[in-house]
């Protein structure tokens, strides 16, 4: 685990002041330059920041609740608690081009959350047998495809999910709606800890955060924009897993649904998605993985002599997404201080020439 730094206190602290949301916050980092310098920001360059008005600069302005900043992270440190801020490099890069997105993550366990293929599975929590099996025999069938699965650790689907992962030792992250103080539903207490030890939990809520009912939309963001591809076994026209592939879609993100038959209740949603053109019919892994690409191919890694025919330019961006691993066309453009537009075309000669290889999200790597 990394030592906590300096920042982290302001990094918690951004968040506890009224009316600052993710938004807000990046936008106030962009003008001031970093989190602390938001709070030694004079009010009069405050009100310049888009979207911050009268009442938000006064908030931040005399903001001095630092203490409640110092106690959480007592309470990380002492449990050994992964924090990531969305300027750190471990930020998971899925989620660095949605707007919306969490500035800090709060993570326990053992997980990547830049891994390569990343599955959502979420559903209704009064899972029929029907959605239990599916579920069950889709995450079986995924073993074999290196996959990571995430979920929302809520009841039915979702903890059906999670179970099946840990008995088959794929790694898999539950989001939470509240700190990790706590686990809920209760039930799923033991679960939470055999999942810490093939995964883990994450949140972007610090300790002694109730799962208050508006906080579950959040968390499903989170799982929405964390997947490269959303399956629903089963949901309610109007069920939460419904919310969560409507902002998967905004996102651009790849659902997949179950079909089920139109009388029953909980497989509406599904049949809706699929009847909407939103989501792709799924009746097994093979489906899935047909629609990612993600079939185990022999690895065709550009050759040296290739490498060594590129002019310095090209040679350089590749040296760079090399060092990354991952990253964003946005975010490398703006280090790079290249247009994005001509980022692109560049990105996709090498892409043809087999360097570079595209992932979901704008997203690149080294082939």
């Amino acid at each position: 685990m990394k030592q906590t730094t300096p920042d982290l206190l302001f990094q918690i602290a951004i968040k506890m002041v009224p009316g600052i949301g993710d938004v807000l916050i990046k936008n106030l980092i962009s003008y001031c330059g970093s989190v602390e310098g938001i709070f030694k920001e004079k009010k009069g360059k405050l009100l310049k920041v888009p979207g911050i008005g009268e009442v938000l600069a006064e908030n931040i302005a005399s903001f001095k609740n630092f203490n409640w900043a110092e106690k959480e992270i007592e309470f990380i440190e002492k449990h050994q608690i992964q924090t990531y801020f969305y300027l750190d490099e471990s930020y998971p890069y899925r989620l660095r081009d949605i707007a919306d997105a969490p500035t800090l993550l709060y993570g326990l366990g053992n997980f990547d959350l830049n891994a390569t293929r990343i599955v959502g599975i979420v559903g209704t929590r009064k899972a029929s047998d029907y959605g239990r099996t599916f579920t069950q025999e889709l995450v079986n069938e995924l073993k074999e495809h290196h996959v990571e699965v995430v979920s929302g650790l809520a009841m039915g689907i979702d903890g059906i999910a999670h179970k099946a992962c840990v008995q088959h030792q794929i790694p898999n992250i539950g989001i939470l709606a509240h700190g990790l103080d706590r686990i809920y539903p209760s039930q799923h207490q033991s679960l939470a800890k055999k999942m810490i030890e093939c995964g883990g939990l994450l949140t972007e809520f610090p300790s002694k955060t109730n799962p208050d009912r508006e906080n579950f939309p959040k968390r499903n963001r989170i799982v929405a924009g964390l997947a490269d591809v959303l399956v629903l076994p089963e949901t309610a026209i109007k069920g939460g897993a419904r919310i969560t592939a409507e902002i998967a879609f905004s996102y651009n993100k790849e659902i997949m649904a179950v079909p089920g038959r139109v009388s029953d209740y909980y497989s509406q949603g599904c049949n809706y998605l699929i009847q909407d053109q939103k989501a792709h019919m799924i009746t097994c892994a093979a489906d899935l993985i047909a629609l990612m690409g993600w079939e185990q191919k022999p690895s065709h890694a550009p050759k040296i002599d290739l490498f060594s025919q590129l002019s310095e330019t090209d040679a350089k961006l590749v040296q760079f997404i090399r060092d990354k691993v991952k990253i964003g066309l946005d975010e490398m453009a703006f280090e790079l201080q290249i247009d994005p537009g001509s980022l692109a075309l560049q990105l996709l000669e090498l892409e043809f020439s087999g360097l570079v290889r595209s992932l979901p999200g704008k997203v690149f790597e080294i082939s």
